[in-house]
């Protein structure tokens, strides 16, 4: 027998319905989350002060929840900026650039290359590590600026950024809001992602070389004519450090974190404790860099390249704490949001939806497949790629509910979704790194990757049928 369904559920299906509504509007959903938290609390306790709390306490407990995957974002670009400053960057990059003679060797080295530095240092400042150095490398051997955008938004935005193996911020998110542990949507995304990967990356390649033998992709297809702030900042810097000194570095960090993996592997490190193993790296490769470079000014400087990351960290995840905190309402953080207010038996306000479901609806592995593959393109409307994956979660749990198998499939199936339309690769306001970076249109890159994109959603989402 089911729980019985009440009024806080109800409410809580209408919320994330006008949620899914707004994304697809691409309006801001933050004053709806805000509103919904709100109702659910009001509804529950009756209580008005206790309502207008549970806002505040809904907001400290999802911050809670992601403090440690936005500081890990937040000292690691911190500590890419310093490799930046520095020239580190161009001289861990430079030894690629031997290999990079024909236009598919600029493709695919620099995808790669992208996809692996993703991995460490998150894509928006991979972009910034690799565009200076690579870009001019690429288009003197015949591969336009477009392409090498392609690259860089496929590899890093699309692959990297929708796995996020390392870091783990992506699937945290998705794992929380599905109630999994995070090794369980990480071990399930490997399939999908490297599906997805692999028949989105061979099929934009396929066009861009279909369009280059046809004349219709050229050297100034899609430049916006403009020469980027970060080339221009790029250029002006580098000689903070002797070139034995950079070399030296070039050398250290790769090795650093080689060696957090490593320990990944032997010790079995998951979740929390991963991501604070590549944060205490990436603090102490900060400053070693900065005490080097800067020598006497090296104090004030750590504090100034911490506040530069910090305030990319918020201003990428601000938006994902009113939208997180109401997606936990439906899972464990509806207590200590609100208190004890749900019907005896209840497991949750997902898992009693997704019950209920299961009583109505024959639903399928399928329908299932399909529906997170929708909701998550839908949630990545908005451009954040993050914001909405906690819904994906959130649904992918409920379905879990109706259809009894394949939790961490359908979760990991919805943040692939999500973070391949959101994080980079189909909305052009958040392609604006990768775009800025190669001197290209960020509308004809959204155009340019739609193609590829869509084919892989198709496929990816046919694949997790079977694995489901």
């Amino acid at each position: 027998m089911g729980v019985e369904l009440t009024a806080i559920h109800w409410i809580y299906i209408l919320f994330i319905l006008l949620i899914i509504g707004f994304m697809i509007m691409r309006r801001d959903t933050t004053l709806v989350c805000i509103a919904g938290i709100f109702l659910i609390a009001i509804t529950a306790t009756g209580s008005l002060s206790s309502s207008v709390s549970s806002i505040f306490t809904s907001f400290i407990f999802a911050i809670t929840e992601l403090l440690s995957t936005i500081l890990v974002i937040s000292i690691i670009v911190a500590m890419s900026r310093t490799l930046t400053t520095t020239g580190i960057n161009d001289v861990m990059i430079s030894p690629f650039t031997k290999f990079i003679k024909t236009p598919a060797l600029a493709y695919w080295t620099i995808g790669i290359l992208m996809m692996v530095i993703s991995w460490f240092f998150w894509p928006s400042p991979a972009v910034a590590l690799m565009g200076a150095v690579l870009l001019p490398v690429a288009i003197r051997v015949g591969l336009p600026a477009l392409g090498v955008a392609m690259a860089m938004n496929l590899f890093g935005h699309g692959i990297a950024l929708s796995g996020d193996f390392i870091i783990q911020a992506a699937p945290k998110l998705t794992a929380d809001a599905a109630g999994l542990p995070v090794g369980e949507v990480i071990s399930a995304s490997v399939p999908l992602v490297i599906i997805m990967g692999a028949v989105t990356t061979i099929t934009a390649f396929y066009l861009i070389k279909r369009d280059m033998k046809s004349g219709k992709l050229t050297a100034a297809t899609g430049l916006t004519g403009d020469t980027p702030a970060e080339l221009q900042a790029d250029a002006s810097q580098g000689h903070l450090l002797t070139l034995n000194q950079k070399h030296f570095f070039a050398l250290l960090i790769p090795v650093l974190f080689a060696a957090d993996v490593a320990a990944m592997i032997a010790l079995n490190l998951q979740g929390g404790d991963a991501t604070a193993l590549v944060g205490g790296t990436s603090i102490l490769i900060l400053l070693l860099i900065t005490i080097t470079a800067h020598r006497n000014k090296g104090f004030e400087k750590t504090t100034g390249y911490l506040i530069e990351g910090f305030q990319f960290g918020f201003r990428v995840f601000g938006p994902v704490i009113p939208i997180a905190a109401f997606f936990y309402l439906g899972d464990a953080g509806f207590s200590q949001m609100i208190g004890d207010f749900l019907p005896n038996g209840s497991h949750g306000i997902v898992n009693d939806l997704g019950v209920g479901l299961a009583s109505v609806v024959p639903l399928s592995k399928e329908v299932g497949a399909i529906t997170l593959t929708a909701v998550g393109a839908i949630t990545g409307l908005d451009g954040s790629g993050f914001s909405g994956i906690s819904l994906a979660g959130s649904i992918a749990s409920l379905f879990t509910a109706a259809i009894g198998t394949g939790a961490a499939t359908l979760t990991a199936l919805g943040q692939v979704a999500g973070i391949w339309v959101g994080g980079g690769t189909l909305v052009p306001w958040a392609l604006i790194p990768a775009a800025a970076i190669c001197n290209v249109d960020a509308f004809e890159l959204a155009r340019r990757n739609l193609l590829p994109v869509t084919i892989g959603l198709i496929v990816t989402t046919i694949v997790a049928m079977f694995l489901i």
